[in-house]
């Protein structure tokens, strides 16, 4: 069978062609970028963002943000925006319009509380070989909580720690720990805790903190007072009914050697 030809004849392939660069717009894509892709600021903080686009020649493109934006510099594809007084997690949206085409980036911001201050207090602070102490750390206004992880260290060994597992936007107060048993070469150590909040899943890093270091007193166990004196109370009366004895049998033998003595001089 013959080939059917097409209504357009040998003019089909041309048409097209004519019909591609008569309405470039129709058939092109773009893409919208912005950098960084995950942002964690400190509240009140400050911070730079990059918007960009694959188009050529965009429209119109802007920041869509409830926070303070200003435009610090800009070029035909690009736009880079200083933001500031971010106080809560939020959304920023960058946009572009190419041949009457929008597109969104949007990028979460979200805002941490570093561990400031982390503290540390061992109960008792003096205790003897074998005995027990507790070692407490705890860390005030620190957020986001599920990203803390509280160690606590004898010098450079961990000896425990804590990762939290609470989801909370807001603030809060951090506590781990933990009973041991006092070894003689605790003395030698310092205690400290250490807390890490781990941003990165956030687009940040991760931020440490330290507390001072605290020192255990260890001493060895001296008996109890009440058994020194028992001891000492039975020992004398140990070593009176001793001598006791050891008297009675003397002047005995002596009583009786009189006693023989004088029955001798009657015989005779």
């Amino acid at each position: 069978m013959p080939l059917k030809m097409s209504p357009f004849g040998c003019w089909g392939l041309p048409a097209a062609l004519l019909a591609l660069f008569c309405c470039p717009g129709s058939g092109e894509t773009f893409e919208v970028h912005m950098y960084p892709e995950q942002l964690v600021v400190e509240p009140g903080g400050s911070t730079l963002i990059n918007c960009s686009t694959s188009c050529a020649l965009p429209d119109t493109s802007g920041l869509e943000t409830t926070l303070t934006k200003s435009l610090v510099a800009s070029g035909t594809q690009w736009k880079q925006y200083v933001v500031s007084n971010v106080s809560q997690d939020t959304i920023i949206y960058c946009y572009f319009t190419c041949s009457r085409k929008q597109k969104l980036k949007s990028l979460n911001v979200s805002v941490f509380y570093p561990p400031k201050e982390v503290l540390l207090k061992l109960k008792p602070t003096r205790v003897a070989v074998g005995g027990s102490f507790t070692i407490e750390c705890w860390v005030p206004n620190v957020a986001p909580l599920e990203s803390l992880t509280l160690t606590l260290l004898r010098g450079k060994e961990a000896m425990h720690n804590k990762t939290f597992r609470t989801m909370a936007l807001a603030p809060q107060e951090a506590t781990v720990t933990h009973n041991a048993t006092a070894h003689k070469e605790d003395g030698h150590h310092n205690f400290s805790c250490r807390a890490d909040l781990d941003l990165r899943s956030l687009g940040g890093d991760i931020i440490h903190g330290v507390s001072e270091p605290q020192t255990l007193k260890v001493y060895e166990p001296m008996p109890d007072n009440q058994m020194v004196v028992i001891i000492t109370v039975v020992s004398v009366l140990l070593f009176l009914f001793v001598t006791s004895i050891l008297l009675c049998f003397v002047f005995g033998q002596h009583w009786r050697q009189r006693q023989m003595g004088a029955y001798r001089v009657q015989g005779a």
